[in-house]
């Protein structure tokens, strides 16, 4: 599946840099659908070997010069065993550094610019909240500890909520019939990493992203959203 994936990527023009691990199987997503629902998920995987990690660490301190923004997308597959040096290595080149988060230790993404988890995914973090005032503070307090520039937060139905050393920002979801939500915070946190590549801030990049997760909850499957339907 891995080679079949690099040889899509190439045919498709996206540069690919891999350092292979003999004993990696790629991780295989099988999918159970039920009247074009998705019923449940069975990932097949392993974890990755830590020397081939290293080199994976050199290879990114190469690229990082010709790259506009880095963006860490943590699916907690082991891949991401030195993001804490990587996130310093872009911040040192100046590169604004966007995470999407995996699991209750957000301390290995310390000084990145941003980072977008989900409702669960913050819960587990910094507890329940009963309030948007205790939200507010919760999240404020999570952003300074970690020396985050930003904190967005993706609410599902409820939009998207962004904190930073001016206040905060919210932008309401589009009210459209969900299929299916596969890759939707993916789908936010790419629409976000482009745009900041191209210059925009994060508070003018938020509510395209959320527009753009919005767009891919109403169709089926692992869906795109390209630029036309983005900015229609």
């Amino acid at each position: 599946p891995g080679r079949k994936l690099e040889t899509l990527m190439q045919h498709t023009g996206i540069a690919t840099h891999l350092a292979r691990d003999a004993g990696l199987q790629t991780t295989v997503k099988l999918r159970v659908i039920g009247r074009s629902q998705q019923l449940l998920r069975l990932d097949f995987e392993n974890t990755p070997d830590h020397d081939v990690l290293a080199v994976q660490t050199q290879v990114f301190q190469q690229l990082l010069p010709s790259h506009g923004a880095v963006l860490f997308s943590d699916y907690a597959k082991g891949g991401l065993a030195h993001v804490s040096s990587m996130i310093d290595m872009a911040r040192q080149a100046g590169k604004p550094v966007l995470v999407d988060p995996k699991g209750s230790d957000y301390a290995r993404y310390k000084n990145a610019s941003v980072i977008t988890p989900n409702r669960a995914e913050l819960q587990q973090v910094i507890g329940s909240w009963h309030s948007e005032e205790e939200l507010r503070t919760k999240a404020q307090n999570l952003r300074t500890s970690l020396k985050l520039d930003t904190l967005i937060f993706t609410r599902s139905e409820e939009g998207m909520s962004l904190y930073d050393a001016a206040g905060e920002l919210h932008v309401k979801a589009q009210a459209r019939e969900v299929f299916d939500v596969t890759g939707a915070g993916d789908t936010v946190i790419a629409t976000l990493a482009s745009l900041v590549a191209a210059g925009l801030s994060l508070r003018d990049a938020m509510p395209h992203a959320n527009r753009a997760g919005g767009i891919v909850v109403g169709k089926f499957g692992t869906a795109t959203v390209s630029y036309a339907e983005l900015f229609a």
